[in-house]
């Protein structure tokens, strides 16, 4: 993750009361705001500007029981600033609340809200070329998820799968630049969505997602498995019960001793090698090995364009002839567009700075550019994952206070709830989907 001080420093230092409490080294953004005097004529202008928006949601913002609530005006400058950024900042900041936050995302994102008007270039954020491997803290997964371990999107038991083989288009290199692509047939599976939720099935739903993806993988009683990256203890735990040997690897050496807990507290110490490594995205003289299985749980969204390619690369060269890559990822669907990208800017710059949803389109046109890999299923499930996040950020919310005590400050906390809010708004409005692929080697045992 990120350190919040690596945000951009765009503000000037115009402390206010209700932002006392506030560390400026640590939340730069957030601790201060644009100067009132400059910006005056501008947050007028985005007062406006988020007052249409919000009649057009159907967004009460007065009454007994408003949709939203706005306790400081500095909101205004913020949006005329920084646009969608300066919206999540502000809530970080506690100058505006709401009860239902991911029912006011949803509407400000549906009906087309652009803080800083058309015409105004976009917020500065990181590039994409810094690749912190999107790991996050060990304490912060216990406190949001159903098992105490998984960070990640889940299956649940209700919801029907209905499967469809697809011709698909592929690019092999060498084809020629002017030769059509081919195609090739892929296992689509779509999962209907869950009934009957209950937040006692988050756990269960999470190691029902690893599971699945240890089937898509082929993990059984003596498959070499490699995880990469190392994703809180779920996905090796299982597949050392299955007999498997398993290699996890990390670039974040804070990761070892809680993992190392887990496996031990899980008996699974003896078949699981956590081994750590010099940079998120091993080259070859980072790690050898070949597999049999490898499993990634939600790497490729974080790891930028550019890191993409290096992970498919390294995902080719650790895997065995004719075996199996299996991994899970959220991925941008046709909805997404610049309204959708623009409220995603405070993920880049607090959290994943790569971050950038692939298409399902791009992961194949990846895997066939950039290595000897094919796709050859996707099962999708994006009702599952949108009922994982409600019920994640439902948890995390229940503890607030254990949060504190970890040393999540204020401003962390309303970030990571707004973080939740904004996926499942996106989930909502279907700009995000969450899918499963399974990929092999074209060239298996010697036969294209």
């Amino acid at each position: 993750m990120m350190p919040p001080g690596g945000a951009p420093k765009r503000m000037v230092d115009t402390r206010l009361r209700h932002l006392g409490s506030i560390d400026p080294e640590e939340w730069p953004g957030v601790a201060t705001v644009p100067d009132a005097v400059l910006m005056n004529v501008r947050a007028r202008q985005a007062e406006a500007r988020f007052a249409r928006a919000c009649e057009s949601a159907g967004l009460d913002l007065l009454g007994d029981e408003p949709d939203l609530t706005i306790d400081h005006e500095e909101l205004f400058p913020r949006l005329a600033a920084n646009g969608w950024l300066g919206l999540a900042e502000s809530y970080m900041a506690g100058e505006w609340r709401s009860d239902k936050l991911a029912d006011v995302l949803t509407e400000l994102i549906r009906v087309g809200f652009r803080p800083r008007g058309r015409l105004t270039p976009p917020v500065g954020l990181p590039d994409g070329a810094q690749d912190n491997g999107g790991a996050l803290p060990g304490e912060l997964i216990r406190l949001s998820s159903g098992d105490g371990m998984s960070a990640f999107g889940g299956v649940f038991a209700s919801g029907v799968p209905t499967t469809l083989r697809t011709a698909v288009k592929s690019f092999v290199p060498g084809a020629g630049r002017n030769r059509e692509p081919g195609s090739h047939f892929v296992d689509v599976t779509r999962i209907a969505d869950p009934v009957a939720v209950e937040r006692e099935d988050l756990g269960e739903a999470q190691r029902r997602a690893a599971a699945r993806l240890l089937d898509a993988a082929r993990v059984r009683s003596g498959s070499h498995v490699l995880e990469y990256p190392a994703s809180g203890g779920a996905l090796s735990i299982l597949a050392a019960r299955r007999n498997a040997t398993v290699d996890v690897l990390t670039a974040d050496e804070s990761q070892v001793p809680g993992l190392s807990e887990l496996l031990i507290l899980a008996g699974a110490d003896k078949d699981v090698h956590i081994r750590t490594i010099p940079r998120a995205i091993p080259g070859r003289e980072d790690w050898g090995g070949s597999y049999d299985a490898i499993v990634s749980m939600e790497k490729l969204e974080v790891v930028g364009t550019s890191g993409a390619k290096r992970y498919i690369r390294a995902l080719d060269r650790m895997l065995a002839t004719g075996g199996y890559v299996a991994m899970q990822s959220l991925v941008a669907t046709d909805q997404l567009g610049p309204v959708g990208r623009e409220a995603l800017g405070v993920l880049r710059a607090y959290i994943w700075p790569a971050l950038k949803f692939p298409t399902v389109s791009e992961i194949h046109q990846l895997a066939d550019r950039e290595s000897s890999l094919r796709v050859i299923a996707e099962v999708h499930f994006p009702g599952h994952y949108l009922k994982s996040v409600q019920l994640q950020r439902e948890i995390f919310e229940g503890q607030m206070r254990e949060a504190a005590a970890d040393g999540f400050d204020a401003v962390f906390r309303r970030m990571w709830v707004y973080h939740y809010a904004l996926i499942e708004a996106l989930l909502r409005l279907g700009h995000l989907d969450a899918a499963q692929f399974t990929l092999t080697t074209r060239n298996r045992r010697g036969r294209r």
